[in-house]
């Protein structure tokens, strides 16, 4: 039997299959959301397809009580993991009324739900991180035991406001994980024409932060780096920038074709190490998961998914004159 690489992490058996499950899940949503699109029954899907490890291995080094998210577009694993729903996602992608980001004001992606600490997005990439750094000074000041992890791309990396909010909140070590999820291109850009270092760890000396680059294929190995930085953000020890290398298996969305700007072998090649594969195979030699276990997952799953799509399908949309709720002021005469 294989070394338990996760019980030395503190993981139990059953904590690293619900890791397991809820890589899966977002898997099989995401692959819904392709098909509903091309279908043409939703208009837009950004794919979280590679990216799963480094996103749920990540979410469970949180705190789901405390700790506060800002996501970006790609990150369904981590909002599955702090509590939202497959039926909401899917709300989502629909465009329905019952959205719990925006009421369908927003495209697929912009993730947000106040209750589990979800911090709604934009379309603007890196605008989140600003964001981040001024809930963890809030925080802070108001001495309450929180950190804050905020995701990006690497071509994210090159924004303002990356560097900013890194500065600043080096400057006044604040309690924020920088998780850069390197997926190797930005839209049809290669990560070798976006970076003039090699890691995009290596910006983080420039604000007198830790970082540390780790193999976004392997969730145990995220979950290490973000809960040490989530631990040396508590002691009050600054901020951590953790890149995540792994690889993005589909088009940048639904709106984009790939094979414009990258060959079908590189593809191919990359998913012989997609995570779902080998982290499946890692619990298989560890004796966590069989194969009746696996089918009985992947049944409950495909429940869940299925349920989601005909919900989400048959929910109403949203009123016309809902377009400027929230937008003025409600008085009552």
């Amino acid at each position: 039997m294989a070394e338990k690489r996760h019980v030395v992490l503190g993981l139990s058996d059953q904590k690293v299959l619900e890791m397991y499950e809820t890589m899966l899940l977002a898997r099989r949503i995401d692959e819904r959301m392709w098909l509903l699109n091309r279908a043409g029954k939703i208009p837009f899907v950004i794919s979280c397809q590679g990216q799963e490890a480094a996103q749920v291995g990540a979410a469970f080094a949180l705190d789901r009580e405390k700790d506060y998210v800002l996501p970006y577009y790609r990150d369904m694993g981590v909002v599955l993991t702090f509590g939202m729903t497959p039926t909401e996602l899917m709300l989502s992608g629909f465009a329905k009324a019952e959205d719990p980001n925006s009421g369908s004001r927003q495209m697929p992606g912009h993730f947000g739900q106040k209750k589990n600490r979800i911090v709604t997005g934009s379309s603007p990439v890196t605008t989140q991180v600003p964001h981040a750094v001024g809930i963890a000074l809030a925080g802070k000041m108001e001495k309450k035991d929180l950190v804050t992890f905020v995701t990006f791309g690497e071509g994210s990396s090159n924004q303002g406001d990356f560097h900013e909010g890194a500065n600043f909140a080096g400057v006044h070590k604040l309690p924020v994980i920088f998780m850069c999820e390197n997926n190797k291109y930005a839209i049809s850009v290669p990560i070798e024409k976006q970076l003039a270092c090699e890691k995009v760890s290596d910006r983080a000396i420039g604000y007198g932060m830790l970082g540390v680059t780790v193999d976004g294929n392997d969730p145990l190995e995220v979950y290490q780096a973000v809960k040490e930085a989530a631990d040396r953000g508590r002691r009050g020890e600054g901020p951590t920038l953790v890149e995540t290398v792994s690889y993005r298996l589909t088009p940048h969305s639904s709106d984009d074709d790939d094979r414009s700007y990258r060959a079908p072998d590189e593809v191919a090649k990359a998913k012989t190490k997609d995570p779902l594969m080998t982290f499946g195979a890692y619990l298989k030699e560890t004796n966590v998961l069989n194969d009746d276990l696996e089918k009985e997952m992947n049944d409950r799953v495909m429940k869940l998914v299925n349920e989601a799509t005909e919900y989400a399908e048959n929910a109403p949309y949203s009123a016309p004159e809902d377009a400027l709720k929230y937008v003025y002021e409600e008085t009552e005469e």
